[in-house]
């Protein structure tokens, strides 16, 4: 590693990584038996941080850094000739707490919406024209209404459709366990126009 490297990743740790130093050391005093151990896991975490490649996908450096000093945690366990029996009970209590979403809410979330947008191409055509200019557009009933050249109430017509529909297909959608196929309420795959 290059001298340049190492003072920008050197200050990239200061300004990201260290704040989060004592509330880590208060952290792993709970988590770890001995405190020689802590100071042993810090500065494995950040040899480790120091020595990556690159840090530019890391969005929360606390996060990380607790992850990645349980991860420390856990190469010493496995490492170790010796296991104490309690630091194995103990492996369970090393969650971290983390703002972001985890990789399962992620993934779910995209596929909630992605079947949302199945959803909404199910509705009849003008319901679906009204209800994606009113909600994904923005644009105010009157304006709507002009554009479609129908009246403000029909407008409130089909989004009260279209926010019903969608509504029950996705209660039906929480309710389901399996990975099953997904229909509009009632089975239906798309509702119809009256």
């Amino acid at each position: 590693m290059n001298a340049p490297f190492l003072r920008e990743r050197a200050g990239w740790l200061s300004r990201n990584v260290l704040p989060h130093e004592p509330i880590l050391r208060g952290w792993l005093v709970r988590h770890v038996r001995s405190h020689a151990d802590v100071d042993d896991v810090i500065q494995e975490c950040y040899a480790l941080l120091m020595s990556m490649e690159d840090v530019g996908h890391i969005r929360d450096a606390r996060s990380y850094l607790f992850v990645t000093a349980k991860s420390v945690i856990l190469q010493g366990l496995r490492r170790a000739k010796v296991v104490d029996i309690e630091s194995i009970g103990e492996i369970g209590r090393l969650e971290v707490a983390s703002d972001l979403p985890s990789p399962e809410s992620h993934a779910s979330g995209v596929q909630e919406l992605r079947y949302l947008e199945q959803c909404i191409g199910q509705l009849p055509e003008r319901c679906r024209q009204v209800f994606t200019l009113r909600k994904m557009k923005g644009l105010p009933q009157r304006d709507i209404a002009e554009r479609l050249g129908i009246s403000e109430n029909t407008v409130e017509k089909h989004m009260v459709k279209a926010l019903k529909y969608l509504g029950q297909a996705l209660a039906v959608d929480r309710s389901t366990t399996g990975r099953q196929e997904r229909r509009g309420p009632g089975g239906k795959e798309a509702v119809r126009e009256k």
